[in-house]
């Protein structure tokens, strides 16, 4: 059985820089820059930087359908 992703993407850019999340536990909405300062809330989680943005990207674990949609 497959555990449910806890953060999805409901808003992203005409590029498709993820912009809006939802933590899908709590309901609570977060931006970006929100969830980067809190990734330690999210410990499947990991921010990194691309062209001076903070991305938030899952770990990596082999498993398509938990990735960030």
């Amino acid at each position: 059985m497959s555990r449910k992703p806890r953060l999805k993407v409901i808003d992203e850019s005409p590029t498709g820089l993820n912009k809006i999340f939802i933590d899908t536990t709590t309901g609570k909405v977060y931006t970006r820059g929100e969830v980067a300062d809190n990734i330690n809330k999210f410990p499947d989680y990991h921010v990194m930087k691309k062209d001076g943005k903070r991305i938030i990207r899952s770990n990596p674990n082999n498993k398509k359908e938990d990735n960030l949609d």
